[in-house]
């Protein structure tokens, strides 16, 4: 007699919401599967920090949106549920979102790579950003490096030393030195 076949579970973000608090892990879904990661390391939240105070002091000053860290959910349709290590949001009519529904299509998203978590960030999360229009760095602490994807890359351009960035709205682009950055977060390489 042969086995029934086990249809695998199709997480929703409603499901992932309803999870108890675990404030080892962090729960995600992407299009109905779900991703847990275990707590970053302290290098990974040194990155996260510094990265959010880089595009903070782009963003802020010019009047173009907010910065913000994770833990923070983003709902991009009802199986997919993700917290993006930093992500950047537009201002609604000249001042910070008040409320998820107020947030608007993201500028950036961005996730530091871990050892758990790099084919999750490389192609899972990064293949469904794409799908949704949304730019992507993946920052790569070991190789000091940021991946850029756009929406329709077939292939990340490689920054190791600055990455020039003009967010929507921006009249001109802004220079970001990765020297410093990576410094900031690991020391002098």
């Amino acid at each position: 007699m042969a086995m029934p076949a086990i249809e695998p579970r199709v997480w929703t973000a409603a499901d992932v919401q309803a999870l108890p608090d675990d404030s080892a892990h962090r729960s995600e879904c992407v299009d109905g599967v779900l991703l847990v990661s275990p707590t970053p390391s302290l290098a990974h939240q040194l990155a996260v920090t510094e990265l959010w105070r880089a595009l903070d002091q782009i963003v802020r000053p010019h009047g173009l949106g907010a910065a913000v860290v994770a833990p923070s959910e983003w709902v991009l349709d009802a199986r997919t549920l993700v917290q993006p290590d930093v992500y950047v949001i537009p201002l609604v009519d000249g001042r910070r979102p008040r409320t998820d529904a107020e947030r608007g299509h993201p500028l950036l998203f961005v996730e530091i790579l871990s050892p758990s978590t790099a084919r999750t960030d490389r192609v899972v999360k990064r293949e469904r950003y794409q799908r949704a229009g949304i730019e992507y760095w993946i920052v790569d602490l070991d190789s000091r490096l940021i991946e850029r994807w756009m929406p329709g890359d077939e292939r990340p351009t490689i920054h190791d030393e600055q990455l020039v960035w003009q967010p929507a709205g921006a009249p001109t682009p802004f220079d970001i030195a990765l020297a410093p950055f990576f410094d900031a977060v690991l020391g002098p390489g």
